[in-house]
């Protein structure tokens, strides 16, 4: 297929900059190939499941990832940002950096403030190791492990999408608004967006009619928001992201679906994980590793039965993956009416729940 497949015109004002409150409150299209749309709101989702289901949720924390410092270098100081994407060990980071091409191995990067290096915990310099081809920057901090986590969270912001940051900046709302309400594992530097969604209440609804929650763990990187640069599909390559199935979790799965029940992914990142910790065999296996899968039509679906996501990006791998899951015409129809319906788009923006078209 070609990237000219998933492209539609989206009106600017469709963008979301901020969610609604209460997070339930949100718009939620209801898209299942040969029914008719409905219009609900994510607080109906109860209403949509039956015991013995299993919603498999993104339990990652994302971190402020978002670094702005200095390069220093002998003779000049140019100012510089950084977008954590990938932890490599204890003391070193894969950042996307602008300007990147102000900046050569070897360089020395100075983060934060300035004006007060006494305290060596709130110092935040690094060393450029590295610069690979596909423009990351291989960042080796001088602190390592905590230490080095404590400095981040002390001066980082939080990594809001593109599409928001061209519009406004990070604040202090943000901390708390793009974090679902259950993560838990640190490592992210973009939200699992569907599972903002979620509050306590609707929570404790889905488990008292016997809806199960199942927790796994992947933790999306920078990457999530590359534009595919190639009109031939075949040609684009993933980036890859790491994640987690303990074997608890797998073996709750296989036995919700011997049983009847259907597993429903909050979240491409799920649904990606999910798929790849599946054999052909249909049955869910414990996984812990990097998961490059790319999702188009035609892929055979292993394990998920149901999809809830948010409204994705013209041209994007998570347009393509929504539509090798309910079809691409059905979402191009479902797409059109959440645009002509005033719904809200990207990661503040309102939801969908797919059901699987085959």
């Amino acid at each position: 297929m070609q990237l000219s497949d998933f492209d539609f015109d989206l009106p600017d004002d469709r963008i979301a900059l901020r969610p609604v409150t209460p997070r339930d409150a949100a718009r939620m299209l209801l898209v299942s190939k040969g029914s008719p749309l409905r219009d609900l709101t994510v607080a109906d989702l109860p209403a949509q499941l039956r015991a013995g289901d299993v919603l498999v949720l993104n339990d990652t924390r994302v971190i402020p990832a978002r670094l702005k410092g200095r390069r220093v270098r002998e003779g000049s100081n140019v100012a510089v940002e950084a977008t954590l994407h990938k932890r490599l060990s204890p003391s070193r980071w894969s950042a996307f950096m602008k300007p990147g091409k102000k900046l050569a191995p070897g360089d020395r990067v100075r983060f934060g403030s300035t004006d007060d290096r006494a305290c060596l915990l709130g110092a935040l310099d690094a060393t450029v190791i590295e610069k690979g081809e596909g423009g990351e920057v291989t960042l080796g901090f001088d602190l390592a492990g905590p230490d080095l986590d404590a400095a981040i969270a002390e001066r980082g912001a939080m990594p809001l999408p593109p599409y928001i940051a061209a519009k406004r900046g990070e604040d202090a709302q943000d901390r708390a608004d793009y974090q679902t309400v259950y993560a838990d594992e640190e490592g992210s530097v973009a939200a699992p967006t569907a599972g903002l969604h979620f509050t306590p209440r609707l929570l404790d609804e889905l488990k008292a009619m016997g809806v199960t929650l199942q927790f796994v763990t992947l933790h999306v990187g920078a990457g999530t928001f590359l534009p595919v640069k190639t009109e031939n599909l075949s040609e684009h390559r993933m980036h890859a992201e790491y994640g987690e199935v303990d074997a608890a979790t797998a073996s709750a799965l296989n036995a919700a679906k011997a049983a009847g029940g259907r597993i429903v992914c909050v979240g491409t990142t799920s649904l990606r994980l999910i798929e790849s910790a599946t054999g052909e065999d249909g049955v869910v296996r414990p996984f812990a590793a990097e998961t490059a899968i790319f999702i188009t039509p035609g892929y055979r679906f292993r394990a998920t039965d149901g999809l809830m996501t948010n409204f994705h990006l013209p041209k994007s791998t998570l347009f393509m993956l929504v539509s090798a899951f309910a079809g691409l015409e059905t979402m191009r129809a479902a797409y059109a009416h959440a645009i002509a319906d005033g719904y809200r788009f990207y990661s503040y923006g309102d939801a969908s729940l797919l059901w699987r078209a085959n």
